[in-house]
């Protein structure tokens, strides 16, 4: 089957919103579908125009640039989405697929809500790269965007995904690493882990191992960058409702309910909220 023709590079785009991946880190990493539409778009929206800036001198293109993100204002969204009427405007974010832990969902309902034409390119995206680098599991895995900062909603969030059968990929901030990972430690113990950082860049790299290990490995040696986290699946464990009440009935000998449905989540990888019903009834019988 022959290939599409490729417009003209003095074509016109048609009128719309396009979504253009950036590379991550290694400029080289940019598509020449995204460098077209960029140099035949009537603009860019972007987080940062200093950013963007640098990546269009990059390419040897100047478009105007207008500063959005999911916090401007509905009015400003509202004139940006008008003008797609009879512009095309490419929407890039910093680093990265638009989208992805960036802005842009708003401003794509939108387009949406007023028939405005919607194109997304294939590209850059740090959570691909650092699962397909981990070597964890990848048949199935769940992209949860950034930890929450706060310790009691980190070890929340960990609690809550703990029992789903699939690797887990976040994003995280250098600083912020060694205390996510003391908490995975307590939170999901005897769980692989992958830090993959500087993707794409001069100092890439992907260590892989258990929580202990590399908190001891980034104590010695303070991490920088940009991070995607990646925990594997838990091991499949096979209990029947006998083995998880016996299990219930040990751990709310010292746990409230909730406790108690946690740890007995985590040992065996059976749905948290249905052992939380489970042990209200056993305590309360």
């Amino acid at each position: 089957m022959s290939e599409p023709a490729s417009p003209a590079p003095d074509q016109s785009l048609t009128p719309g919103l396009y979504l253009v991946a950036t590379p991550i880190g290694n400029l080289g990493d940019i598509t020449m579908r995204a460098v077209d539409i960029l140099r035949r778009c009537d603009g860019v929206a972007c987080e940062d125009t200093r950013v963007t800036g640098k990546l269009l001198k990059h390419l040897g293109i100047s478009k105007p640039m207008w500063r959005y993100d999911d916090h401007s204002e509905h009015r400003d969204r509202s004139r940006l989405v008008d003008s797609m009427q009879t512009r095309a405007v490419a929407l890039v974010s910093d680093a990265g697929t638009p989208m992805v832990s960036d802005p842009g969902y708003r401003l794509v309902n939108d387009c949406r809500e007023q028939g405005i034409a919607v194109t997304s390119l294939p590209g850059p995206c740090a959570a691909v790269v650092g699962l397909t680098l981990s070597g964890l599991p990848n048949d199935r895995f769940l992209f949860a965007g950034f930890l929450p900062s706060k310790e009691k909603g980190r070890r929340e969030t960990l609690e809550d995904l703990a029992a789903i059968d699939a690797t887990l990929v976040f994003y995280e901030t250098a600083p912020r690493l060694l205390k996510t990972l003391a908490t995975i430690e307590d939170v999901l113990p005897k769980r692989e882990i992958a830090v993959a950082r500087e993707l794409t860049k001069l100092h890439e790299e992907c260590r892989r191992g258990f929580a202990s290990g590399l908190m001891a490995y980034y104590d010695a040696n303070p991490p920088r960058g940009e991070i995607v986290l990646l925990i594997g699946p838990p091991e499949a464990v096979q209990a029947n409702e006998a083995d998880a009440d016996d299990m219930l009935r040990e751990a709310l000998m010292t746990m409230k309910p909730s406790q108690a449905a946690g740890h007995v989540a985590k040992a065996t990888g059976l749905d948290r909220k249905a052992l939380y019903t489970r042990a209200m009834d056993l305590k309360a019988g």
